[in-house]
C-alpha cells in the first residue's frame, strides 16, 4: 500500500486486551509525515482500544507502537503529549466547570513559551470563531458540536505533530459535523498528521487519503481511500449500498 513520506507511526502485529476481552488482535498500521488516514469499522470493532493502546492508555498485550523513529510501546500519555502526540477522544472530555480560555490553557500544561501559546490561542480562534466569541463561559454550558470544536482546539495547543482524533463527528448535528471535517481539513493542510477514527465511513474516506477498515479487532482492508469508498464490500457495510 502507497504512503507519502516516512512512516510517524507504524503499529506492528499490535494487541490490545480490554475488560478481558482481545479488542485489538495483532494489527499493522502505518501513517506517514503529512498523511490524513482514517479507521474506520462499526461500533466494538476496536477503533477505540487501538488509540487507547497507542497512547498509554491501555496497556499493550503485544506487538509495537513506533512514533516519530522511537518504540513508544507502553508509555505514559503524559510523556507522549510532550513527543507531539495529541488525542482528542471519543466523547471530547471537556473539562465543564472551566472557561473554554481555560480549557485551552490546560493543553498548553506541558509548555512555557508563553509568547507563541498566546500566538496558538489567536491560532485556535481564527479555526474557531464561535469559541472566540464564548471565550469567558463554561466549557460544560456548550453545545455538543462546540464542546468539539474545543477539545480540538485544546489538542492543537500543545503543537502536535501527530493528532488522533476518536469520533469527532459522534452525536453532533449534520451542518456541525460538517464544520467539524472541514476544521479537520483545515488543520491538515497546516501540516499536522492525522489518524482519525471515524464511524461515518463515507465523510472519513472523503476527507483523507488512505484507510483500514476494521472489523472485530483485526484490519480486513487497506488502502487508498477512494478506492475503498467504491469497494463493494466497504459500499455494502458502511454506505448502506447494496453489494454488487
Amino acid at each position: 500500500m502507497t504512503m507519502t513520506g516516512a512512516a510517524l507511526l507504524e503499529l506492528k502485529q499490535l494487541q490490545v486486551a480490554y475488560g478481558g476481552i482481545q479488542a485489538v488482535k495483532g494489527i499493522d498500521l502505518i501513517v506517514g509525515h503529512g498523511e490524513l488516514v482514517c479507521l474506520i469499522g462499526a461500533n466494538g470493532a476496536g477503533k477505540t482500544t487501538t488509540l487507547k493502546g497507542i497512547t498509554g492508555l491501555q496497556p499493550v498485550k503485544s506487538g509495537s507502537i513506533h512514533y516519530d523513529g522511537e518504540d513508544i510501546t507502553g508509555k505514559p500519555a503524559f510523556r507522549l503529549v510532550r513527543r507531539g502526540l495529541s488525542m482528542v477522544p471519543e466523547g471530547r472530555g471537556v473539562f465543564g466547570a472551566l472557561s473554554i480560555d481555560e480549557n485551552l490553557a490546560m493543553g498548553a500544561y506541558t509548555r512555557t513559551d508563553q509568547a507563541r501559546i498566546r500566538e496558538d490561542v489567536d491560532r485556535v480562534f481564527a479555526l474557531f470563531p464561535r469559541l472566540k466569541e464564548r471565550r469567558k463561559q463554561t466549557a460544560g454550558t456548550l453545545s455538543g458540536g462546540e464542546q468539539q470544536m474545543l477539545a480540538m482546539g485544546r489538542a492543537m495547543m500543545s503543537r502536535p505533530k501527530l493528532l488522533l482524533l476518536d469520533e469527532p463527528s459522534m452525536g453532533l448535528a449534520p451542518l456541525m459535523v460538517q464544520k467539524v471535517f472541514e476544521t479537520v481539513l483545515a488543520i491538515a493542510r497546516e501540516g499536522v498528521t492525522i489518524l482519525l477514527i471515524e464511524q461515518n465511513a463515507k465523510l472519513a474516506l472523503e476527507v483523507s487519503t488512505r484507510g483500514y477498515v476494521m472489523e472485530s479487532g483485526e484490519i480486513t482492508l487497506s488502502g487508498a481511500s477512494r478506492q475503498l469508498l467504491s469497494d463493494p464490500k466497504v459500499r455494502a457495510a458502511y454506505l448502506g449500498e447494496a453489494a454488487m
